[in-house]
This record gives C-alpha cells, structure tokens and sequence, in this order.
C-alpha cells in the first residue's frame, strides 16, 4: 500500500476530495515524524509503538572476505506493534494474498495494449 492508496480510501471513506485527503495524511506523517524526532517515542494505541533506539558502535565482518570492520554507532527506527495488530496480523493467510497477487499479474499480462497512432505521422496517400 502506498501514500496513495491511504488517501484513496480515506477519501472513499469520508468523503473528501483527494487533495484535501492528501493534506490531511501528509501533515499527520509530518507531525508523527517532528514527535518522534522531539520526543524519541510514539505510542498508538491499538496500533504499536514507535521508538528511536541507539545502536552501538561494534565490529562486524565482511561476508566476502572474513575481514573485520568497524560499523559506527547509529540511531534506528524501531517498531512493536500493538496487540490489536499483532492478532490481526497472525491472522492472514499469506498464501491466500500470494494467490491474489499471482491472478492479478496473470490478469493484467492477459489484458490487451491498446497503442495510439502517432499524432505526428503522414498522411497515407489516398488512393
């Protein structure tokens, strides 16, 4: 699901213009994002909690050549989701959404292309 599709079906839901929709979800992104920056912590309930948490300076290995090196500490995002999610999540029948995807690209290369004529090209000679 992208930005998009968010503002799609909330529009769809509470019927408001798309642009309208679209600023609404943007400054709600905007104000999770200056909170989260502010206060390193945001908890929405029924949905989870996100933190920034400090990832320590460590050494690490390359995979290719076995040689150690340096990884530098580093703020990372974290996300627990809350009950109400993780439930719902446990839930899915992933191989039910594969399938669903599976026939809609099936469906979609079975669509034909309609191609537009060039605007620009001559005129065949009439006979």
């Amino acid at each position: 699901m992208t930005k998009k599709d968010i503002v799609r079906t909330i529009a769809e839901q509470i019927d408001l213009p798309q642009l309208r929709t679209k600023d609404l979800v943007q400054r709600t992104f905007d104000a999770l994002i200056e909170a989260l920056v502010k206060e390193g912590r945001i908890e929405l309930r029924n949905f989870g909690v996100f933190e920034i948490k400090r990832r320590e300076a460590r050494m690490a290995r390359n995979p290719r050549t076995g040689e150690k090196v340096p990884v530098q500490a580093k703020n990372v995002l974290t996300f627990k989701p809350g009950k109400e999610m993780e439930a719902r999540v446990r839930a899915v029948d992933l191989e039910a959404i594969e399938r669903k995807k599976q026939e809609g690209s099936r469906n979609a290369a079975k669509a034909p292309r309609t191609v537009a004529p060039p605007t620009d090209a001559p005129e065949a000679p009439s006979a």
